[in-house]
């Protein structure tokens, strides 16, 4: 693969580190070198410095990519998303602006089940084509790594499809996908009547399937009123850790039901959502070590104003993350700058809070910490450019791409076309 120095940044924003999440006042500092500069070798980090100091140890052979004054920030680690899905939910989207709630169109055919039709009735390649767009639009908004739920077949061979198509995303695609299985997205409608015969499948037949083949690393649950209640998302939990997955729930969307309580009683991985919770859920979280994965595009998108309480739960030490929640209902967005401004707008994180949710926490909320999110000798050199010199500007301006560039491995996968020729 060669050797790469990265020259002239404005800032590199390393976010060096201690090896775990960063915690309270540490969100702040994002170990920032002015007018610095990185050796890469072989797709990984060697050096970070000044550019002066990197630049007088260049090696033979080194192939140079000058940041001209721009930010270099490590690539953006999208810790909660559904990207592989058929169709648009635009009929939605109008009656939502018509003054109905999500409730009310969910219960009108729309919503998650409206998906689960299109999803169930597409072939692989037909969504594996549709995913691969959206792994375009990541990429062009400084991500590099994506964890990816299924959920939106809720029968055994569609949840598999939907996996499958994941698995081949990440072969075919620089993105690195996290595969989720979240077989408990919703009660199909011909389980209604009898939600426990869902529970049983998901339990006896899909998670079974999944570990078998390895089509998933995490297990997640829709813990909500109408979905999965807490007994139920407990025994769905359970028996897939017994199967070796990792735990994460979205919790408290829809109102305060007890799903950040589950998710530290359970210490899943994360809790994710937390719209509604309180107090109480957050000191679960906190005893179970379990990371808050907040999604303010859905809350934005859903025409709330409900937002997390993130302050309350950075100052109880809880290693908040923030992530798109890309899907085609409630937040149709896989751009994680406009998270960020969300993230300082709406919930009254600082720039520098947001950008460390994003990166190093939300690695290790995926188990990869240690590989991704900062910019450090040995880990991957997955990193994107801003066409900005203050890492501020990424929040503060918003609803158009700032990314020069990304780059995945020590090699670039996108540049924008603005820089073409």
């Amino acid at each position: 693969m060669g050797t790469l120095a990265v020259l002239h940044a404005s800032q590199l924003v390393t976010l060096a580190s201690p090896k775990r999440p960063r915690l309270e006042h540490e969100m702040r500092d994002l170990a920032i070198i002015e007018v610095g500069g990185m050796l890469i070798r072989d797709g990984t980090i060697a050096a970070v410095g000044s550019s002066d100091e990197i630049a007088r140890n260049l090696p033979d052979a080194c192939e140079v990519a000058d940041a001209g004054g721009r930010v270099v920030l490590p690539g953006f680690v999208d810790a909660h998303a559904h990207p592989v899905f058929a169709g648009d939910r635009l009929d939605d989207f109008e009656r939502r602006a018509q003054g109905d709630s999500y409730e009310q169109i969910a219960a009108a055919g729309g919503g998650i089940w409206s998906t689960v039709e299109k999803t169930r009735a597409a072939s692989d390649i037909d969504l594996f084509d549709q995913a691969k767009k959206h792994a375009s639009w990541f990429l062009k908004c400084g991500t590099t790594t994506v964890e990816a739920k299924s959920g939106y077949g809720l029968t055994v061979d569609d949840e598999l499809k939907i996996l499958r198509v994941i698995r081949r995303l990440n072969d075919e695609t620089p993105l690195e996908f996290v595969p989720t299985f979240l077989g408990a997205h919703a009660i199909p409608h011909e389980d209604r009547q009898s939600p426990q015969r869902y529970v049983d499948l998901v339990i006896n037949e899909m998670l079974p399937r999944v570990a078998k083949e390895k089509l998933a690393e995490f297990c997640d649950v829709f813990c909500e009123q109408g979905y999965f209640d807490i007994e139920q998302s407990r025994e769905i939990s359970t028996a897939a850790k017994k199967l070796g997955l990792k735990l994460r729930i979205h919790a408290d969307q829809l109102s305060n039901s007890g799903g950040a309580k589950l998710a530290g009683e359970l210490k899943a991985t994360t809790a994710d959502h937390l719209e509604k919770t309180e107090e109480e859920g957050i000191a679960a979280m906190k005893s179970g070590g379990v990371q808050p994965v907040l999604l303010p595009g859905s809350v934005y998108a859903l025409g709330s104003t409900c937002y997390p309480r993130a302050r309350e739960m950075i100052e109880a030490r809880l290693a908040v993350v923030i992530a798109t929640d890309f899907n085609p209902g409630s937040s149709p967005s896989p751009s994680m700058p406009m998270m960020l401004s969300l993230a300082c707008t709406q919930m009254r994180m600082s720039p520098a809070e947001a950008i460390t949710a994003s990166t190093i926490n939300a690695a290790h909320s995926l188990g990869r910490g240690d590989k991704i999110g900062s910019l450090e000798p040995g880990k991957l050199a997955n990193f994107s450019i801003f066409d900005c010199d203050d890492y501020r500007e990424i929040a503060y301006y918003f609803g158009f791409p700032q990314t020069h560039s990304v780059y995945v491995r020590g090699r670039c996968v996108y540049r924008s076309p603005l820089q073409m020729g």
